[in-house]
């Protein structure tokens, strides 16, 4: 069931919910880290930079069929991730 309000989560919550979501997954987190050039060290000394969760984001919408189990396992539209991306490289 989708959150119902008109309120937009804060966009680096969502991200960092899809980045855990994203490493839930062994081959999905192997393609994020092999396409950003990131190791989990460098990872986890970057979690609070916007641009590095704008980067996660944007992975996601990428891949469609990422982008939408992401949104439905966080419980939020596609568009509520891609603006939050938007929000994010504001």
């Amino acid at each position: 069931m989708r959150r119902d309000d008109t309120n937009p989560r804060d966009p680096e919550a969502l991200a960092l919910s899809a980045l855990g979501w994203t490493l839930g997954e062994e081959a999905r987190a192997q393609r994020l880290l092999a396409l950003t050039g990131l190791d989990p060290p460098a990872l986890r000394e970057r979690l609070g930079e916007p641009g590095l969760l704008a980067s996660v984001l944007a992975f996601l919408e990428a891949h469609e069929p990422d982008l939408l189990a992401a949104a439905d396992a966080l419980d939020v539209s596609p568009a509520e991730l891609v603006e939050a991306r938007r929000r994010l490289e504001a």
